[in-house]
């Protein structure tokens, strides 16, 4: 207590001032460590910054215990400056093992900074679900089926990292998925977790292809466990259908050259399922009851039914005219156009304009 007392009033109360001052300046290390530290100590955040201001402070530092050795010739000088080496040296050892745990091969780094680091998905959120994935980049060879409508069990979820695959239906071309869609997200959405089904559309690449595959259950099972995922998940789903539906809205369009939007109701008589309600015969229709007149008091004329004229003819279906060829954009060989559908009843065809439609 004595002596902290008075190192204490020697340091404040009365300070003793040096009475011999060196007139020699200390070596070379001892005013190169003091550099290498002022650089350290400019060092940045994140991993790297760090490991740029522990490489600088184990440099300094042991600059300084070389100077305590060589000609200040002090044990603790020396001592302290290699014990704080060697703590900076564990702790670049430490940030090197961190980096090279979280780092990903270059498609699943290229994927991160395209899709998830504009979300501000963290890092190790996104290791999880590469995890589920096995980390595995599939191939997929040009002309190569993914689906085969009708047969392919829906039993993965996989996202496209390269090249082209074309989407058919019975032979008609529906659109294209391009790099950093889902190939399946409609099938996917389609089934709850404890159904079965199969795709309803063939998936065929272009070119060659690359992609990546999260089994069914497995990633059921990540998604029920990691909400956060889970919410991930269902907008970069969503986000991905909404793109497939417009990508279908790109080739539709109706016979006086307007685009057609999916969203008008319409749309039902076109796309979808009315071929079995065309094959079935309408049933006659009852005729309807002649509502009965008094008689009259002056006169009687009965009409014979044999004279009664015959119901008009339906009227015959207009011929269909070829299309002349089209400078629109998106409308080609394998577009839709809505004057395919003229037939249907019901349909957007049965009206003259657009706005005659929309009234």
């Amino acid at each position: 207590m004595s002596v902290n007392s008075t190192l204490l009033d020697r340091i404040i109360f009365h300070p003793t001032l040096c009475d011999d001052w060196k007139i020699f300046s200390e070596g070379a290390a001892y005013h190169l460590a003091a550099c290498i530290l002022l650089l350290g100590l400019m060092g940045g955040s994140g991993p790297f910054g760090a490991m740029y201001i522990f490489g600088f402070l184990a440099t300094g530092f042991l600059c300084f215990a070389l100077w305590g050795w060589l000609d200040a010739c002090g044990v603790d000088i020396f001592t302290w400056s290699m014990f704080l080496v060697l703590i900076c040296v564990l702790q670049l050892a430490h940030l090197v093992y961190q980096l090279r745990k979280d780092t990903v091969s270059e498609d699943f780094d290229q994927l991160y900074k395209q899709v998830c680091q504009p979300l501000q998905v963290p890092f190790q959120v996104y290791k999880e679900i590469v995890k589920c994935c096995e980390e595995q980049v599939l191939p997929l060879a040009r002309d190569q089926a993914y689906a085969v409508e009708g047969k392919t069990a829906i039993d993965r979820l996989s996202f496209l990292l390269s090249g082209r695959i074309r989407v058919s239906q019975d032979g008609q071309f529906l659109h294209y998925i391009f790099p950093y869609q889902f190939l399946d997200s409609p099938e996917w959405e389609s089934l709850r977790p404890s159904e079965e089904g199969t795709f309803q559309v063939t998936l065929t690449a272009e070119t060659d292809c690359s992609f990546i595959t999260w089994p069914r259950r497995r990633l059921y099972s990540l998604l029920a466990k990691e909400r956060y995922i889970a919410r991930l998940f269902s907008v970069l789903l969503g986000y991905d259908i909404s793109e497939k539906l417009y990508a279908l809205n790109e080739k539709l369009f109706a016979k006086f050259g307007l685009r057609f939007d999916i969203r008008l109701p319409s749309l039902y008589h076109v796309l979808g399922p009315a071929s079995s309600e065309t094959e079935m015969e309408p049933e006659p229709a009852e005729p309807e009851p002649v509502p009965l007149r008094p008689p009259s008091l002056t006169f009687v004329q009965s009409a014979p039914t044999a004279s009664r004229a015959p119901p008009p003819a339906a009227p015959c279906a207009p011929l269909r005219i070829p299309r002349p060829d089209s400078d629109l954009s998106g409308e080609d060989s394998t577009s839709l156009v809505l004057e395919d559908f003229a037939e249907l009843t019901g349909s957007f065809m049965d009206y003259v304009s657009e706005g005659e439609y929309m009234k």
